[in-house]
């Protein structure tokens, strides 16, 4: 599959294509997240993610929804353009989205899952809470949970540890 094809940010041409790949008989997984600044641990839980079924469906989270749900003007690093087309060139990853339907609360409204009905929904336990994890069970054939695949790496820890270390360095080299 090409690199263009995979980015599908029309909701209704995306459900066209899950249909029919359901109907060939391949299980549809879908994920969503921020994927700001990619690492190690993004890409070990999209790898097991794929490993839940046939195809992977990769939600991104709209530059939008991040600055709402983060609270934070600095976020995301990378453009949810790039963040797209960046996970478009892992292998595992069939078909990249995004996702803007969040609400000024910050909430999901999950209209990919209303559009799509994947067959698993894969995520991280903490990312949601229990009554939302319910209503996102309703909406797909099972809902599995991961651990993080890789401790103490986050997008958040990165920015902060790299912006330390380097305020320490200027810190350190300026002459008094």
């Amino acid at each position: 599959m090409e690199i263009k094809n995979k980015i599908i940010t029309d909701y209704e041409k995306l459900a066209e294509l899950i249909k029919a790949q359901q109907i060939l008989g391949n299980n549809v997984v879908c994920t969503i997240g921020s994927w700001d600044m990619l690492h190690i641990g993004h890409l070990r839980y999209l790898n097991t993610a794929k490993q839940q079924g046939d195809i992977l469906v990769v939600g991104v989270d709209s530059d939008r929804a991040i600055k709402i749900y983060k609270k934070n003007s600095l976020r995301p690093v990378i453009p949810e353009e790039e963040r797209m087309e960046m996970l478009s060139y892992q292998s595992f990853v069939d078909y990249v989205t995004i996702i803007d339907d969040v609400n000024e609360k910050g909430d999901w409204e999950m209209n990919i899952l209303k559009k799509v009905n994947p067959d698993v929904f894969v995520a991280i336990e903490e990312s949601y809470p229990k009554e939302q994890r319910e209503e996102i069970e309703k909406l797909c054939g099972e809902m599995k949970l991961l651990e993080r695949q890789a401790e103490n790496t986050s997008t958040s820890d990165i920015i902060e540890k790299t912006f330390k270390k380097r305020l320490e360095y200027i810190l350190s080299n300026i002459k008094l």
